[in-house]
Parts: C-alpha cells; structure tokens; sequence
C-alpha cells in the first residue's frame, strides 16, 4: 500500500539492502518463540514463452523488525555496485573498473565520477547469454556519458563509445557495429552490416 512512498528518496533516502549480518542465536531464538514473521511479497512475472505465472517471495531485509536492537549501516554508492540487468553488467565488466583486493574501483582515467547511463533493449539484451554473444569484447566505456541499444545490435572487438550513442535497428534489420570502431556523440539507426569478403 506504501509502494511509491518507499520508491521516493526525498522521503526514504535509505530504502534497499543487499547484505544481513544475523546473530545465530538470536535467529534461533526468534525461530523458537515463533515471532519471525515475514510477508508473503506476490511477485507477477512473465516466463519466455508468454505463460504469466506468480512468483512468491520474502524480503529478508523485513525481517530487521523481528530482532531487538537491530540496525542498518548506510553504504556509499562507491561500495555498491548491484548487477541486477545486463546493463549494470556491461559497466562492471568494462574498463571503467579495475578489481583491486576484491572491490571494483572505478579507474582514474575516467574524467568525472559518475557512472554512464545505459540502457539495453529487453528483447536482444536481456538474458545474460544472449548480452555476451552481442559483444566480440566489452566496449572501452570511460568516455561514455550515455548509451541506449535497442534491437538487433551487436558489437566487434575494441570498439569505443564515448558521450552519448543511441543505436536503434528497427524491427528486422541489423545493425553491427565494426571492430575499431569510435562511436562518440553518434545516432545510428536502420540497417548497418559490414562483411568480410
């Protein structure tokens, strides 16, 4: 009932958690003493061949009631990088990264410090096996401000997006970007094939 509450962050600026850190004993007292108690969440959700089915699940996060003097620690955005669409992949698997003692530091060539904005097609880009057979390599992303992909699209080796690209194939055509290729402040749309010959 409080669904757009809890999605505005001038009103909840500390909404989500990915990491629960439990005493043993205190789940095990609340188990025995019966107070855990955790809402059902419905979740609708569409299978690929179209047959509409419920997902039923908890947010364990909910759970932080059940336990006397629990608390949350607010994480910066710098220690948290979720990976929860191919979009968010494509970021973290591109040079914008480096894996240092196990966190991913964004690199020191990037020239500001925000991440680009990407936005992939569902249809072509939403399964991660179908995400990495559209890449001959992770595209050099520390010039990107913004890219959207949408449709048919699929990207050689070493290509180099910079400031904002849109690439949109229409419905039953292709567009492959070539290997080498520098894409910076580009729209491409229709049909673009290069063939070896």
């Amino acid at each position: 009932e409080h669904e757009e509450d809890f999605k505005s962050v001038k009103k909840f600026n500390v909404f989500n958690t990915n990491n629960l850190w439990m005493s043993l004993p205190a789940i095990k007292r609340v188990v025995e003493e019966n107070t855990l108690d955790m809402e059902i969440i419905v979740n609708p959700k569409q299978l690929d061949g179209g047959v509409n089915v419920y997902q039923l699940e908890t947010a364990v996060g909910a759970a932080m009631k059940c336990f006397d003097n629990a608390s949350g620690i607010n994480v910066p955005r710098s220690r948290f990088l979720p990976v929860k669409k191919t979009s968010d992949l494509l970021l973290v698997m591109s040079n914008l990264y480096t894996l240092d003692h196990g966190s991913l530091i964004m690199s020191p060539k990037r020239m500001f410090p925000s991440t680009p904005l990407v936005k992939l097609g569902e249809n072509n880009f939403k399964k991660v096996s179908d995400f990495l057979s559209r890449f001959g390599s992770i595209p050099d992303l520390l010039e990107l401000d913004h890219i959207t992909v949408s449709g048919d699209v699929t990207f050689g080796r070493g290509v180099s997006l910079r400031g904002t690209v849109i690439i949109i194939a229409n419905h039953g055509d292709r567009i492959d970007i070539p290997t080498g290729a520098i894409l910076e402040n580009k729209i491409v749309s229709g049909n673009l094939r290069i063939l070896d010959h």
